[in-house]
């Protein structure tokens, strides 16, 4: 007499769960129900660890300084390319002299009066399944070069003069003395006659969250790689001439090395407030990013050997508090020692 055979359960892969019950899924790896699993990651990773990095430099052949960044899923492309800014273009710029040009003035940032640092930000078609071709800049790309922006001039890491081009004129006192010698020396004062402009221009390739973290290390790395033709005026022409010879140029004379952090903050219960349990997860992916909704982006530098922060911004949630800051802040300090090394920092 034949035996029935017992049916087999019904099982689905573990992709197809986190697409049905993502939260669930999330949470079932966050609170294992067995006291000795620990708790990870849908992505295996623990909640306070980053996805390993990979930069590399100059890849970009018609670029002053190019970078190509990778963490995890999330590939970004940056290249900076200069342009001059001739001083008489500059609508109102009339003081020219070194010590009477507004860029003498204390807590003036002329890269930020004259916009001599511009980013810019596009998804590439591919990157991601929600953006489209053809459509217009989104708004996360928007955001994104608004922050960039934000963390260029605040955390001046750009050293203002690497951007200017001077000009001494001619000392023509030699055969018609001057009476006044302050006036002769007034005269013999150096001139701003132009600025570079760094478009920095950074491109998506690939995104699986994250993409703050991933676009300022870009373009960090891509800034250190930059190396500027170099370039005098000539007053018979009255126009700028830049050399072709590649040892004439010189690099950008960097202040610090700021790493940028983000993290998510994923609740137990969606529907209750400060009070319920919540995980902080570091340098999150697409899939934790749309199950969590408060962020928070701190900015450090320990070149100086004790940690500047720079920056801290907070977006939606309740639960993020003073102990919670102090605790990405220590994971930020961890990511800066390993980054800074691949920045050259």
């Amino acid at each position: 007499m034949a035996t029935a055979t017992p049916q087999s359960s019904l099982s689905f892969p573990r992709e197809t769960f986190a697409k049905l019950s993502p939260h669930p899924y999330l949470l079932a790896n966050l609170q294992p129900s067995a006291k000795n699993v620990s708790s990870t990651r849908a992505n295996g990773r623990t909640p306070n660890q980053f996805r390993t990095p990979h930069i590399n430099n100059g890849s970009l052949t018609h670029a002053e300084g190019s970078a190509v960044v990778r963490v995890g899923d999330t590939t970004v492309v940056c290249g900076i390319r200069g342009e001059l800014l001739l001083a008489s273009n500059v609508p109102n710029y009339r003081s020219d002299k070194a010590t009477t040009a507004p860029s003498a003035r204390p807590g003036y940032n002329e890269a930020k009066e004259l916009d001599l640092l511009v980013p810019n930000i596009e998804l590439a078609t591919g990157c991601n399944p929600s953006y489209m071709p053809g459509q217009p800049p989104s708004v996360l790309a928007q955001s994104l070069s608004t922050r960039i922006y934000s963390l260029l001039h605040t955390s001046r890491m750009v050293e203002s003069e690497d951007l200017r081009i001077w000009y001494q004129p001619p000392d023509l006192s030699e055969g018609d003395k001057m009476d006044d010698d302050d006036e002769e020396s007034e005269e013999m004062e150096p001139e701003i006659k132009a600025w570079w402009t760094l478009y920095i221009d950074i491109l998506f390739i690939s995104l699986d969250g994250n993409p703050f973290d991933a676009a300022w290390a870009a373009v960090v790395s891509a800034l250190r790689d930059v190396k500027l033709p170099k370039a005098t005026w000539d007053p018979e022409r009255e126009v700028i001439v830049c050399e072709d010879e590649v040892e004439k140029a010189r690099k950008l004379t960097l202040k610090g090395c700021p790493v940028a952090v983000t993290a998510l903050v994923f609740r137990k219960d969606q529907l209750k407030g400060r009070e319920g349990k919540s995980w902080i997860l570091i340098d999150p992916d697409t899939f934790e990013e749309g199950l969590c909704d408060e962020t928070v982006t701190v900015t450090v530098d320990c070149t100086w050997r004790k940690t500047k922060l720079l920056g801290i911004s907070k977006s939606g949630g309740t639960i993020v508090g003073m102990e919670e800051i102090k605790e990405i802040v220590s994971s930020a300090e961890e990511r800066w020692y390993e980054l800074s090394k691949l920045l050259g920092g």
